[in-house]
């Protein structure tokens, strides 16, 4: 429907919308959206298998393990303790995993990266209401009292 040349603009406004982000962006929030951005190019790289878009996929999961390689090196292993241990050996995982995935052509791999992404993600996500002063999740306790 549309040419390489659209494709690129829209590339170029993504990028322009994501450089704006990232410049007011607490830490907390560019983990959201390295989780976000590799939960997006997972689902895509899956689209662009069944497609058959192999140079696509290959770009996609590129990405994703680039923004697993982001969320590694952004974990504080010193004072991070057993938590950070764990997230270092998960992205590990998911970083080979994906190269298998992309090896392969293999969906259900993909299915389970993105899976354990999603789980993360929403981990984040309510750890950020955590941080904003709302209720603890699934407790009905106030950030304040938890503290």
């Amino acid at each position: 429907m549309y040419g390489n040349g659209s494709h690129r603009a829209i590339t170029q406004y993504e990028q322009v919308g994501v450089a704006a982000q990232v410049s007011g962006a607490s830490p907390h929030q560019m983990i959201q959206m390295m989780l976000d951005g590799a939960v997006a190019r997972v689902a895509a790289a899956r689209g662009a298998i069944e497609a058959g878009e192999t140079a696509r996929k290959g770009e996609l999961i590129g990405k994703a393990i680039g923004l697993v390689e982001g969320l590694r090196v952004s974990l504080d292993t010193a004072g991070g303790g057993e938590i950070a241990e764990n997230l270092l050996a998960l992205y590990d995982y998911m970083g080979r995993r994906l190269l298998a995935a992309n090896l392969h052509n293999d969906i259900g791999i993909l299915d389970e990266v993105a899976s354990l992404l999603r789980e993360l993600q929403t981990g984040w996500r309510e750890l950020g209401q955590v941080i904003a002063g709302g209720a603890v999740p699934g407790t009905g306790i106030s950030a304040a009292a938890a503290r």
